[in-house]
């Protein structure tokens, strides 16, 4: 009894999950996703349809039964076999064949990299290599020392090419306002195409489960005006100065760009003060989170690679003011 008040409550918890990270695939920002986003209307659509035929057909022959007084389906009726035929068999069949072609036919080739082939316009005109690890993604900006982790920057109706690779394990690029999910699989190139219509941050999600984290493994597209986005690749590009602070706790994972930290175990931190979250998306940038952050990273994310850092309290403030400073 318990179980059947809370149902209702419980169906709309899951309906407004996630409501405020606006993660929406039926809110699409570009012609890839709107191709998506079509065909869930289609399939939805069709199956209502399908769904009020079959209800309608089984009340129907309720009521009948009912005021026939026949209790049950007499043997050998050929006309329950013939319902049981074409709306069991033929029309599943036929529906799921027509949803095939229309995907494979039309999002299909709406959704992937256009070919050397294609008009000017469609062919990519920026490349960033995105690689994944548990459970941060990396972006880098080839042709320039631009480096950042778990916020990519594109420039707004421009084709870019997302270059996928995986430093550990399986995981899934899925940004879903701009484009359908893309594997990153160990050992291998997969590529997506990312355009936003509008400017905008656009937030994506690891969609293959990867490890414990898997659930903290976001990140955030920023389409920004070229303008805009030129100066910011221009800035992230530069170099940042160092602090024998940083070099001695943190120099063994990560890198500032200028300074002698260069290890790459950990997301580079050069411009991390800019950044807008934390943890691949899991808390706000803030001195105070950033402080939490850097004493105990086990309590905010638990199964995360990152140790705890001995550091006195005068320490972690000296540590937290350079990073913040990190614009």
């Amino acid at each position: 009894m318990l179980r059947a008040r809370l149902a209702p409550l419980i169906a709309v918890a899951f309906a407004v999950a996630g409501c405020g990270s606006k993660q929406n695939a039926l809110d699409a920002h570009s012609h890839a996703s709107k191709s998506i986003e079509s065909l869930w209307w289609n399939m939805f659509i069709g199956c209502s349809l399908a769904f009020a035929v079959v209800a309608i057909i089984l009340l129907a022959s309720w009521f009948r039964r009912r005021r026939a007084g026949v209790p049950r389906v007499r043997d050998g009726d050929k006309a329950a076999f013939g319902v049981v035929i074409a709306l069991g068999i033929v029309v599943p069949i036929l529906t799921i064949a027509a949803l095939f072609f229309f995907a494979n036919i039309f999002l299909i080739r709406d959704t992937t990299v256009p070919s050397a082939n294609a008009a000017p316009s469609d062919k990519p005109q920026l490349v960033i290599r995105v690689i994944s690890h548990q459970y941060w993604w990396e972006a880098r900006y080839p042709g320039t020392n631009a480096v950042t982790a778990n916020e990519i920057h594109i420039p707004v109706r421009t084709p870019v090419l997302i270059r996928l690779h995986t430093d550990d394990v399986i995981h899934s690029f899925w940004v879903p306002q701009l484009n359908k999910k893309q594997d990153t699989l160990p050992e291998q190139t997969t590529e997506l195409l990312l355009y936003a219509d509008e400017a905008g941050r656009y937030r994506g999600q690891c969609a293959e489960f990867c490890g414990l984290q898997h659930a903290h493994m976001g990140m955030y597209v920023f389409a920004q005006p070229r303008s805009e986005f030129r100066a910011w690749l221009a800035k992230e590009a530069k170099p940042a100065p160092t602090n024998a602070l940083f070099v001695s706790k943190c120099g063994s994972c990560h890198e500032i760009r200028g300074s002698a930290a260069r290890s790459d175990v950990g997301p580079d931190l050069t411009h991390v003060g800019s950044r807008r979250s934390l943890a691949a998306a899991t808390i706000p940038n803030t001195p105070a989170r950033m402080r939490e952050w850097i004493r105990d990273p086990q309590a905010v994310k638990p199964g995360n690679p990152m140790p705890a850092v001995p550091l006195t309290d005068g320490q972690l403030s000296q540590l937290v003011k350079y990073l913040e400073a990190r614009k």
